[in-house]
């Protein structure tokens, strides 16, 4: 199995075009996923307009598998771990990034190129271990956006650690986060190497990191994550969904914190039902759909409130950031 770095060095190419390589080789010989990254073109989507800045609602009938996954602990020890290597469809073909992960064409697309990132591994999704290798594979990996969902949070397989990367630019907090600094943001560190802005009026609650240093990244996210438990003390691992990209030498982290997994209306019945799921894209901007009906009569105070639902309220979100601060003061960065 080829290692991504070494193709890089190989063919003279940069691991975007590696990958787009790959993608559309698999696409072309896996039928499952060229048939549903064919559907992508005719995807339908609507943009919701809010206080300076935009929600879109995309119409993907293939993501319902996503949506719909029971990941309570007995429906996921009654089946298949389908992101272990033996488990895998034959046609899945992987290209290795270092020992621990393989790096997957995704056969239920949102992205025009969507990955997973799954760990060789059959162990937990857990993030605090994991943080250096999101670093690592997002500067890897420039041109897409890495992108983790909580146990809780919005992933399908939390009982298998893995990541998921689309290309940068799709989800809107991409396009947006320099406007909205702007309008909404407020500062909570300004160093030489790391800045920090948190959002508080943006339907959700945002952290949003941009460093050129690894180990101060390493360390606000360690803050954060520490800090995090304190404020979601009986979870096992604090409730979140995070992005990380890395261009003009440096990553950039959106940490979207949470307190609920699925909103009262993915439960309801009849008229009031609407079966979405809320995960790492749905947060940085994309609402994913799986059913027509759901498309059609989603309002724009339905997703606000569907993330006011899941999303960390203001007092909690206010006892988070003053931890990070405590911790972040204390490791002495930015100064």
């Amino acid at each position: 199995m080829d290692q991504l770095l070494d193709l890089t060095a190989k063919n003279n190419k940069t691991a975007w075009q590696v990958i787009e390589a790959f993608a559309e080789s698999q696409i072309k010989s896996w039928p499952l996923a060229k048939n549903n990254y064919k559907g992508l073109q005719s995807v339908e989507e609507k943009v919701f307009q809010y206080n300076g800045f935009q929600i879109k609602a995309q119409f993907n009938p293939e993501r319902i598998k996503s949506s719909a996954a029971k990941v309570d602990k007995q429906s996921i020890a009654e089946r298949k771990c389908f992101l272990c290597n033996e488990n895998r469809p034959a046609e899945q073909q992987a290209i290795a990034f270092g020992d621990q992960f393989l790096i997957l064409i995704n056969p239920y697309p949102i992205f025009k190129t969507h990955l997973t990132i799954s760990s060789n591994n059959h162990t937990d999704q857990r993030f605090l271990p994991h943080i250096q290798s999101m670093l690592h594979l997002s500067k890897a990996m420039e041109g897409f956006t890495i992108f983790y969902n909580g146990p809780k949070s919005g992933a399908s397989a939390p009982d298998h650690l893995h990541f998921q990367a689309g290309e940068t630019g799709f989800m809107l907090v991409d396009t947006e986060c320099d406007d909205i600094k702007k309008s909404l943001g407020e500062k909570l560190l300004s160093g030489q190497r790391t800045e920090i802005w948190y959002f508080n009026d943006y339907l959700r609650k945002l952290i949003s990191v941009e460093t050129s240093s690894l180990e101060e990244g390493l360390a606000v996210l360690e803050a954060y994550y520490t800090s995090f438990e304190r404020v979601q003390p009986s979870n096992i691992e604090p409730m979140m969904n995070v992005l990380c990209s890395w261009s003009k030498e440096h990553w950039t982290i959106h940490l979207f914190p949470r307190k609920a997994h699925r909103p009262k209306q993915y439960f309801a019945e009849g008229d009031g039902q609407l079966l979405i799921s809320p995960g790492a894209v749905d947060l940085g901007g994309v609402f994913i759909i799986p059913r027509r009906e759901d498309f059609d009569k989603i309002s724009k105070n339905d997703i606000a409130d569907i993330l006011n639902q899941v999303t960390l309220d203001e007092e909690p979100f206010e006892e988070l950031l003053e931890g990070m601060m405590d911790k972040i003061n204390y490791k002495h960065i930015g100064t």
